[in-house]
């Protein structure tokens, strides 16, 4: 059986676990302008973007009519949700997302990434190292993945897709369909 998505698309998940990856898998497939989250937020030198700020640029991100918006950021959660059409949350093991952001600063330790704010170089200091690290294994399985579930059992009037392997990715990758 297919699944469905339509062109307002959301995609969360903990760090790690591939947010990104299959936000440019799915734009390919689905000719969809992809939007990352970070690189609207961050500044150069790692600045972030003040609260009412953010906000209202989320706003703007989601006025269009074809979008995937991928990355987290729950403060804006609901504000996203109450516009996207389709929510995808890869809802990995921890174990997973922490190989996913190992190897994500292994291949990029010094460099932007292309889903990331110029100026804003891949980084690995001991104290942000344990820090993130602390976050993908404890804080996101913890809190932030209570809170999407809770958010998304809110918004019943979208498509909702939870994802818990690499396996059942692959399988919605090759039996995805658009809806108008």
């Amino acid at each position: 059986m297919p699944f469905k998505v339509g062109k307002r698309i959301i995609i969360i998940g903990n760090s790690g676990s591939g947010k990104t990856t299959v936000s440019y898998q799915l734009g390919e497939l689905l000719k969809l302008p992809v939007i990352h989250l970070d690189k609207e937020y961050w500044q150069e030198g790692w600045v972030l973007t003040p609260k009412e700020e953010w906000e209202q640029k989320i706003r703007n991100l989601i006025s269009g009519n074809e979008w995937i918006l991928e990355g987290n950021f729950s403060s804006t959660l609901e504000i996203r949700l109450s516009r996207a059409d389709t929510a995808i949350f890869l809802d990995y093991n921890r174990f997973v997302c922490l190989s996913g952001v190992i190897k994500r600063w292994l291949t990029n330790l010094g460099k932007t990434r292309p889903d990331m704010a110029e100026g804003c170089p891949e980084k690995m200091d001991v104290v942000f190292f344990f820090t993130f690290l602390k976050w993908v294994l404890w804080g996101f399985p913890t809190k932030s993945r209570k809170k999407i579930l809770k958010c998304l059992s809110n918004y019943k009037n979208n498509e909702q897709i939870i994802i818990k392997s690499r396996a059942e990715l692959n399988h919605f990758l090759a039996t995805i369909t658009h809806t108008n």
